[in-house]
């Protein structure tokens, strides 16, 4: 099994120690290459696999390196959140996780990549309170871990503004108005364990769902069903599905793409063509 490994050191407060991956890959009989995440834009050594250790954000770079060489994505969940990871049920263990990543039999199973204005994602993009909750977890992340997400969404849900948005799926306009939160979805997981639910990964189509602003009050609910994945079934909260999202905000608003806050310009998502096989546990 030749595998390309990209890892992240700085993902999960530097916690990726790449000699110590390497190590448990070539136990498992693999044969180990390294580049550096910012080489991805390059083309790839001759490979059967691409191994990427790091957090959802660096996923979303393996991802499209993966779908351009046309490899298989084995993923080492070594961020903070590791929101990926949950929702496909990999295993957190880096041991467990190295010896699935140079299985030659583990299977691969089909996932979409969004495109957020050219960024790619795999789980979510949100404005509002998502992305207030991200900027205030960052300088607890090393002492919090996951749980700084937790903090943060609980100081953003009692003093951040509702968002002025107008939301169009495949050139509809499908909401308009103020919103708590506006979230753009593949897995719809983010946020260290929430996730909006409703999603499915092989549609060929991306979910959008908008928390409208009403009481801060209903926050608590809302926020009740996003960790247990059934934001998108409340009836209050316009659910919808496209190939094209493009959602309006103020200028110098910003957007949690898989845990990094980036301003988009035009915020326009779209799939990226081919999607990504990603290793997966055996059922």
């Amino acid at each position: 099994m030749r595998i390309v490994l990209v890892a992240n050191r700085k993902s999960g407060s530097g916690r990726t120690d790449g000699d110590r991956i390497q190590a448990l890959l070539k136990e498992h009989g693999a044969d180990v290459q390294s580049i550096d995440l910012d080489d991805l834009d390059e083309p790839l050594p001759e490979a059967d696999r691409l191994v990427v250790a790091g957090g959802d954000g660096s996923i979303g770079v393996a991802a499209r390196a993966a779908n351009r060489a046309d490899l298989p994505l084995a993923v080492l969940a070594t961020g903070t959140a590791n929101d990926f990871a949950t929702a496909l049920g990999l295993p957190r263990d880096l041991e467990d996780a190295c010896a699935l990543a140079a299985d030659p039999d583990a299977p691969a199973q089909h996932r979409e990549v969004g495109l957020a204005g050219g960024r790619p994602f795999v789980n979510a993009a949100a404005a509002g309170l998502s992305a207030v909750a991200s900027r205030l977890a960052k300088p607890h992340k090393a002492r919090l871990g996951r749980f700084a997400y937790a903090f943060g969404a609980v100081r953003a849900a009692l003093t951040a503004p509702h968002t002025p948005c107008t939301v169009r799926c495949d050139g509809e306009t499908v909401f308009d108005g103020d919103a708590w939160q506006v979230v753009v979805a593949v897995s719809g997981a983010f946020g260290g364990g929430a996730n909006i639910g409703g999603t499915r990964p092989d549609d060929d189509h991306l979910d959008v769902a908008v928390v409208p602003a009403r009481s801060r009050l209903a926050l608590a609910r809302h926020g009740y069903h996003m960790r247990r994945a059934m934001l998108t079934q409340q009836q209050d909260v316009p659910h919808h599905r496209g190939r094209e999202i493009d959602v309006t905000v103020p200028a110098g608003t910003e957007f949690n793409v898989d845990g990094d806050l980036r301003r988009l310009d035009p915020a326009r998502f779209t799939l990226l063509e081919g999607g990504l096989r990603v290793v997966v546990r055996r059922d």
